[in-house]
């Protein structure tokens, strides 16, 4: 269903790819936008168990998308080294495809809060569980379940 890589020297194994989920705070996500246009938004995440877990605004164009379409794909640069005198540039990233769900379990929903705060604000726990508590009508949490993760490089 998903493509393999085509410069398979360049593809990062599993371990590598996790690493680099694990180490980053922020990616880019594709949903399917308005009019059948590609919509990409920075955004925070944390990554459990082949799951990504973000937060986002009640309303607007991005849970718009992904309730009308649960597909989308994610991206993680890792290095991007532009290297002027061989007009090329070292590089690593992963890119993911899942499906996207609005997690309405009170439970979950706690969890992934939880996790965002144990990533962000690590020094301000009792602090974020204040700030779950007066932000918990008036945000989402989506969970992507991932059913394909690659990564490449240039620069093994």
């Amino acid at each position: 269903m998903f493509r393999e890589m085509r410069r398979i020297k360049q593809q990062l194994n599993n371990e590598d790819i996790e690493r680099i989920l694990n180490k980053h705070t922020s990616g880019i996500l594709a949903v399917n936008g308005d009019d059948g246009y590609p919509y990409t938004i920075p955004i925070s995440y944390t990554y459990d168990d082949n799951q990504l877990f973000f937060h986002s605004a009640n309303e607007g164009h991005k849970i718009d998308a992904i309730r009308n379409n649960d597909k989308v794909s994610f991206c993680v640069i890792d290095q991007d080294e532009v290297i002027q005198e061989t007009f090329t540039t070292h590089f690593r990233s992963v890119v993911i495809f899942g499906r996207a769900t609005i997690i309405t379990d009170p439970q979950q929903r706690q969890l992934a809060l939880e996790s965002l705060v144990r990533k962000y604000s690590p020094d301000f726990l009792e602090k974020g569980q204040q700030e779950i508590r007066e932000a918990w009508d008036h945000v989402s949490i989506i969970a992507v379940t991932i059913e394909y993760k690659s990564g490449k490089t240039n620069n093994k």
